[in-house]
């Protein structure tokens, strides 16, 4: 509570002892028991009474976020041309009065939904774009008074800059934007050049009315049905398209590591038929250095190669070494002891050296 309420409430308490007291002391005298010096003291309270009440009605106190407009009966203009400034204020009671204004920063809300705008129901902006689609724009505009020009906006305005001034020029400004992008832009591409315009083109009407325009916000921006649906369409459209880049995509790194395991693969082969080679090379001529060596072992030796051939032959054949110049077989028959009557003789080869 600040001083001049605490003056007012004090004068409303004095001006309630003071009728108090007067009705007691009329009582006390219709029963001839009239109070002592009753009139002085009725005179009194009503004396401070009536001067606490104007010291009351003398003292304004302007809160920090207001101004305050002094409506004067003395003063050639109707008005004092000075705004009160925050703090404790006097005026001249009974002649003087005070018009407040908040300089704190206000909103203005217009939207398609019933409750959230300062109009109840459907308030939201109809605008067209260039390319002649409908919308409908949900904004809200924030501003302030100008503290400077307070004065101006009582003047001209007085409580009618929200109603009168913030909302015909909002829609106008809205509408007017709009109609300069396409409707694409408008909500995708060029939302933000929308916004800075709108803002930029309020700031220049506002400010010769006493008001500072401080930040447009634009909420929301409804198509009609039949354009949502398009854009519904078209969404699902790159949607699926989108898809089947992905689809192509991953088509394509499959074959990609095909392709690189098919690579693999074959330079596997080739290293394995390379090396396969160059063992059979180092197996061939290992084996025609031991031939080089057999050669020049059996060329003095040829009984050497008999030994060879024997040893190579089936262990099923049976043989008689004899020497090469005896003109003689001889049969050896303790190699045919364990056989029965039955098994058919086998006919010994006879090997010449």
């Amino acid at each position: 509570m600040n001083i001049a309420s605490f003056f007012r409430l004090f004068s409303t308490i004095l001006w309630i002892g003071s009728i108090g007291f007067l009705v007691f002391s009329l009582m006390r005298s219709g029963q001839n028991r009239p109070v002592k010096k009753s009139g002085l003291f009725i005179i009194s309270a009503f004396l401070v009474s009536i001067l606490v009440s104007l010291v009351g009605v003398g003292m304004v106190f302007i809160e920090p976020q207001e101004r305050g407009i002094v409506i004067s009966a003395v003063s050639p203009l109707g008005y004092r041309e000075q705004a009160l400034q925050p703090g404790l204020q006097w005026i001249i009671p009974g002649l003087e009065n005070v018009k407040r204004y908040p300089i704190s920063k206000q909103t203005y809300t217009m939207s398609i939904a019933p409750s959230e705008g300062i109009v109840i129901g459907d308030d939201s902006i109809t605008a067209r774009t260039s390319d002649g689609q409908e919308i409908y724009v949900d904004a809200s505009v924030i501003y302030s008074i100008d503290p400077n020009s307070v004065i101006t906006v009582h003047i001209e305005w007085q409580d009618r800059y929200s109603d009168g001034l913030v909302r015909p020029v909002a829609r106008s400004v809205i509408r007017d934007a709009v109609s300069q992008f396409g409707v694409e832009e408008v909500y995708s591409s060029k939302r933000n050049e929308l916004i800075l315009m709108i803002s930029q083109n309020m700031a220049e009407k506002l400010k010769p009315n006493g008001l500072i325009m401080d930040q447009f916000l634009l909420r929301n921006i409804t198509f009609s049905s039949e354009y949502a649906a398009s854009i519904e369409q078209k969404q699902i459209a790159e949607q699926l398209a989108q898809q089947a880049k992905l689809t192509v995509e991953q088509k394509k790194q499959e074959a990609e590591q095909a392709r690189q395991e098919a690579t693999g693969l074959a330079d596997a082969a080739v290293i394995r038929a390379k090396g396969e080679a160059e063992a059979r090379l180092i197996s061939a001529g290992a084996e025609a250095k031991s031939l080089v060596l057999l050669s020049e072992s059996l060329k003095d030796r040829p009984e050497l190669l008999t030994y060879q051939y024997i040893t190579k032959l089936s262990p099923n054949i049976q043989a008689l070494l004899l020497p090469s110049n005896s003109p003689f077989l001889f049969p050896l028959p303790e190699m045919y002891s364990g056989l029965t009557t039955n098994e058919p003789t086998p006919i010994p080869e006879v090997i010449v050296p």
